[in-house]
């Protein structure tokens, strides 16, 4: 079985200074990955060299940290509500920002004269602040264009980086995901893609586009559901005009559309559990999906507001002061 370890995951997704924040077109960097073999498995696993594992791991820390840290500048709100103090998270989450898609001026078109029928401001750029960093956790599958969508997306939120979980598995490996199947079974890959996900669902303010099959393993639901999950749901006569001439590994078989629809079948309990579930018809591309994404994004952030904005309604509807 190969056997990923979890520090060799970190690099991939440290793409802030990549220019189209992708993983896809990340390059290793310059310490070296040896494949070693295992005295007790006899089987093939990844370790990074210790030699330069060290100061690489020591420069990713400070690249990476993203915990907020206080200045002499910064205010605490201190709330009083029914009897009790505490500070008002609206100071340091709230950015004041709501759904764009229901603020008539922002709906605004441009001029006329200028033939370009776009909104003032992109609803995706105004997403990143609502989600106060939560990823976005793209489910669904095989052909559905969880890729090429989430990618779209995360270049027009502008500050979400976007993580592939099959590209990384293939970087970490070294082998196409045909050859892993090929050569561990499909329970081998089940275990690198948790140990994937393992290691992407402790970052923030990612875009996670994940394997069709990622949502049979129970244990990976937990790590999901630390964000949102967004089902792209394409029905299996579609999935199959778009993936003819592939090499996808499930699917070589004497009837693939049937196969398919079998795996649709057996997921669907999984899949139907998503935060928001966008249902993709044959004549939308790529673009209109993401647009979709983000407009049922929105919607959901308002229909599903945080505990402390809960809290904060019920107190002022039932009279109590809620004054700084």
């Amino acid at each position: 079985m190969v056997v990923v370890l979890s520090t060799l995951f970190l690099f991939l997704i440290t793409v802030g200074n990549n220019p189209d924040r992708s993983v896809s077109a990340f390059s290793l960097p310059t310490f070296t990955t040896t494949i070693a073999t295992s005295a007790v498995k006899g089987t093939p696993f990844l370790s990074p060299s210790s030699s330069s594992l060290q100061s690489w791991q020591s420069s990713l820390l400070k690249r990476t940290t993203s915990k907020r840290r206080r200045t002499k500048r910064d205010t605490i709100a201190v709330c009083m509500a029914g009897g009790f103090e505490w500070e008002d998270p609206t100071e340091t989450f709230d950015q004041g920002v709501e759904n764009p898609f229901k603020n008539p001026e922002l709906l605004k078109k441009k001029d006329s004269d200028d033939n370009d029928d776009t909104m003032k401001i992109d609803p995706a750029r105004l997403l990143g602040p609502r989600l106060n960093g939560v990823n976005l956790y793209l489910i669904g599958m095989m052909g559905t264009g969880k890729s090429s969508v989430g990618d779209i997306v995360a270049r027009r939120m502008g500050t979400y980086k976007f993580l592939d979980t099959d590209a990384i598995i293939e970087k970490a490996t070294g082998m196409s995901i045909p050859e892993i199947f090929e050569q561990e079974g499909e329970d081998g890959f089940r275990t690198v893609e948790s140990q994937v996900l393992d290691s992407v669902h402790s970052y923030v303010r990612c875009v996670v586009s994940t394997g069709g099959g990622l949502v049979t393993k129970a244990q990976n639901w937990g790590k999901l559901q630390s964000g949102i999950v967004v089902w792209l749901d394409v029905d299996p006569e579609t999935i199959m005009e778009r993936i003819q001439g592939t090499d996808r590994p499930l699917l070589q078989t004497e009837d693939p559309l049937r196969t398919l629809k079998q795996l649709l079948e057996e997921r669907y309990p999984k899949y139907s559990q998503a935060d928001v579930r966008i249902e993709i018809t044959s004549d939308m591309d790529e673009e209109a999906v993401a647009s979709k994404i983000i407009f049922e994004l929105h919607n959901h952030i308002d229909e599903n507001p945080p505990a402390w904005k809960l809290a904060q309604e019920k107190a002022k509807s039932e009279g109590l002061d809620w004054v700084k």
